[in-house]
C-alpha cells in the first residue's frame, strides 16, 4: 500500500476549513452569540490550539470567515442561473432556502440574519450588509439578463432577498414552510408580471 504524505500545512487547511464550516453552521443553527469557541470545538472536533493559530485576532475573525464562506455559496449558486428568466432565478432562492429549512429540520436560516440583527462590531454589521448589497447586487444582474430594466431588476431583487429572509424566519418559527410557500407565490407571480412583454 502506497505511503500517503499529507503537508502539514494541507492538515491546518483542512482544520481551519472545518471550523469556518462549523462556524456558519452554528451561525445558521444559533445565532451570533451562542456561536463561541468552544462550541465551534465541540462541534468540529477541532484541537484548542487550532483557535489563536487560525484566528489570532478573536471570534469576529472567525465569524468573518464563516460569513464569507456563506456568502461565495449563495453567490457561486446565483452565477449558474445565468441565462434563465425571473421566474426561474426567483425559484431558486425560493429553492435554495426550502432546501436549508428541510434539511436541517427547521433549525437553520441565514448566518448572516444572524450576524445583521445580533452584532454589536461594527467590522461585522459592515460585512453583513455588504454580503446582502452583493446578493442584491447579483440577483439584479440575473433580472436584467432575463429582460428586465435595470431599474426594475434592482428593485425587485431587493424584494425577493428582504421577503425570503423574513420568510425564513417566519417558517423556522412555526416549524412550517408554509410563510415561504405563500410569499414564494406572491414573489412568482410578481416575476411572471414584470416579464409580460
Amino acid at each position: 500500500m502506497p505511503t500517503v504524505i499529507v503537508k502539514e500545512s494541507q492538515v491546518a487547511g483542512e482544520v481551519r476549513g472545518r471550523m469556518v464550516e462549523g462556524a456558519a453552521l452554528l451561525l445558521a443553527k444559533q445565532g451570533l452569540q451562542a456561536t463561541s469557541f468552544s462550541e465551534v470545538l465541540k462541534a468540529t472536533g477541532a484541537p484548542r490550539g487550532s483557535i489563536y493559530h487560525h484566528f489570532p485576532e478573536g471570534k469576529d475573525q472567525l465569524v468573518d470567515a464563516a460569513l464569507d464562506l456563506v456568502a461565495s455559496r449563495m453567490l457561486d449558486g446565483l452565477a449558474q442561473q445565468g441565462g434563465r428568466g425571473a421566474v426561474e432565478v426567483t425559484e431558486y432562492v425560493l429553492g435554495a432556502w426550502r432546501f436549508v429549512l428541510e434539511r436541517s429540520q427547521f433549525r437553520a436560516g441565514c448566518a448572516v440574519l444572524a450576524v445583521a440583527v445580533a452584532a454589536d462590531s461594527p467590522g461585522l454589521l459592515e460585512r453583513a450588509a455588504a454580503i446582502f448589497r452583493a446578493w442584491r447586487s447579483c440577483l439584479a444582474e440575473l433580472y436584467v439578463r432575463a429582460g428586465l430594466a435595470p431599474a426594475v431588476a434592482a428593485r425587485f431583487a431587493t424584494s425577493v432577498i428582504a421577503a425570503t429572509e423574513g420568510a425564513v424566519v417566519m417558517s423556522r418559527a412555526e416549524q412550517s414552510l408554509e410563510p415561504l410557500r405563500l410569499v414564494g407565490e406572491d414573489l412568482l407571480e410578481q416575476a411572471r408580471r414584470l416579464s409580460a412583454p
